[in-house]
């Protein structure tokens, strides 16, 4: 019977899963992005125009991943580059983040979207238009 070292298999075990998108509050968020993660926007410009833009924010339509970061088997953007992406909601920049993710990026996604990016007083431009009250 062999005895296997704690540390060593779990190190193996981390290596042999695929990294993760974590879900963090807006503050670690903007913290990762100061620290040099690229931050994404997913949302739709009628949603910016509506709600207001985060200042830097690469912008990306989040069904074409391969038109910012290129093809999976070939990144434009390196491997290493952390991304933190933000959408309207979790829900909306999950898909993206996990997309992300599977492609071998160390990814977040902010908890609340943009709604609690502004909230926490982070930084974020006015809306462009008003929002449509219905």
């Amino acid at each position: 019977m062999s005895v296997t070292d704690p540390t060593t298999a779990t190190q193996a075990a981390t290596d042999a899963t695929p990294t993760a998108a974590v879900l963090r509050p807006p503050v670690e968020a903007a913290a990762e992005v100061a620290h040099g993660a690229l931050l994404v926007d997913v949302r739709s410009a009628a949603g910016r125009g509506a709600h207001g833009e985060i200042p830097g924010a690469t912008l990306l339509d989040r069904t074409d991943l391969d038109a910012l970061f290129g093809p999976a088997h070939a990144p434009v953007i390196s491997i290493d580059t952390p991304v933190v992406v933000v959408c309207g909601s979790q829900d909306g920049s999950r898909p993206v983040a996990e997309a992300l993710a599977a492609r071998g990026y160390t990814v977040s996604h902010v908890d609340g979207g943009f709604p609690a990016w502004r909230d926490a007083g982070l930084p974020a431009d006015a809306p462009a238009a008003p929002a449509d009250p219905a």
